[in-house]
């Protein structure tokens, strides 16, 4: 990730933006991180004159500081949290109105697409088509009348494609439909959708924001105030808001962001180099190696390429069984973006909700492993992979 020094006036840079982004000190105390406001309610001026927090469903001051960093950290104008990424997700739909179509990538996280699918098709009428984004001409192919979404996933989980964000959203921009991108994968530390044209941008805040595992969380970022404004307002109606404790985990973690990103990616692209050599890896997937279809996308679009790295293992199930049975520094387990080391299996894990045959048709074999990498020495994790490969 490369720096450069900024002239007077201009933006800091992002690592000491994750640090001062959103004057998050505490204003009555002069604390530099925010206290924990716990309360529910909030006492008025005088009758008819409300303090600016009225009820904590629709504002708590924890809250308000990590929204204000969050916010200038994606270079947005308005960011939510919600209590976890699947809520800040629902968010999102819930500016659709009934019967309204999305267009989504067809490799993306399992669960999601179970949002999708499974609930807002039934309770809500949203009509859902998926395709392979990586060819921005599909995209156009499939937009309809009553599109009014386009959901993006770069990149995806757990294939590793890229999506053209600057394509996509002329795309959108010049039919009046709305761009929401997952960010949780890059966060604003490699990549910053709004700098493409994209409307909203989305984070499961339990993977990089946080960053150890302890908190669960999600948010949305809006690119203009009106727009910040609905989902605001949808947000307090339908009540899926961060509590205080977690809004506060979460700024922590982000105070550490840029420094933690950029050993997610040193680790994973050595990780990357060592499967593609290995005889018992089939296939690799990560956007850092030059032999990635999408190699100068990522280049373009990433200022570095991620900690999650997906191989193919030579054999069958039992084969990947024996291989994340015998891990010892990764650890098996769901989830990602931690600072220590995970492996996951997509078919039993992240996407267990997908039906067999769509798995495949997704390009997710039950012999693939998704790894995510932490921040340890990146001989030990190499070291690991070695032992448990043999």
């Amino acid at each position: 990730m490369t720096t450069r020094t900024p002239p007077p006036g201009e933006p800091l840079h992002f690592a000491t933006q994750c640090i001062h982004a959103g004057e998050t000190a505490d204003p009555v105390t002069g604390a530099v991180m925010p206290a924990i406001y716990t309360s529910t309610t909030f006492e008025y001026e005088a009758f008819g004159q409300a303090k600016p927090h009225i009820y904590a469903r629709t504002s708590n001051p924890t809250r308000d500081a990590l929204e204000r960093c969050v916010a200038e950290l994606e270079g947005g104008a308005r960011a939510l949290a919600y209590a976890s990424g699947q809520a800040a997700t629902a968010g999102v739909l819930d500016l659709l109105d009934a019967g309204s179509h999305v267009i989504a990538p067809v490799d993306f996280y399992g669960g999601t697409r179970r949002l999708f699918h499974e609930v807002r098709r039934r309770v809500a009428g949203l009509d859902f088509t998926f395709i392979d984004m990586t060819d921005v001409a599909n995209v156009a192919a499939a937009i309809r009348p009553d599109t009014r979404l386009i959901w993006v996933e770069t990149p995806t989980n757990p294939l590793l494609r890229l999506v053209d964000l600057a394509a996509v959203s002329a795309l959108g921009r010049d039919r009046g439909i709305l761009v929401a991108v997952d960010n949780t994968f890059a966060t604003p530390a490699l990549q910053r959708p709004f700098e493409y044209g994209c409307d909203i941008v989305m984070h499961s805040a339990t993977k990089y924001f946080g960053g150890h595992s302890d908190v669960l969380g999600g948010l949305v970022v809006a690119r203009d105030f009106e727009l910040g404004k609905r989902l605001l307002s949808l947000r307090s109606a339908s009540g899926g808001v961060m509590g205080p404790f977690d809004a506060y985990l979460v700024l922590r973690g982000t105070k550490t962001l840029a420094l933690r990103m950029e050993r997610h990616c040193g680790n994973a692209l050595a990780v990357a180099e060592y499967l593609a050599t290995h005889p018992a890896v089939e296939q690799v997937f990560y956007p850092g190696l030059p032999r990635h279809p999408q190699h100068a996308l990522a280049k373009r679009q990433m200022s570095a390429f991620g900690g999650i790295v997906s191989c193919i293992v030579k054999g069958g199930r039992d084969d990947v069984a024996r291989v994340l049975d015998r891990l010892q520094v990764f650890t098996l387990a769901e989830s990602l973006g931690g600072v220590e080391s995970l492996a996951g299996h997509p078919g039993t894990m992240s996407h267990s909700s997908v039906p067999p045959a769509d798995r495949l048709a997704m390009g997710i074999p039950d012999n693939m492993i998704r790894l995510s990498a932490g921040i340890e020495d990146e001989r030990d994790l190499i070291a690991d992979l070695a032992q448990a490969l043999q």
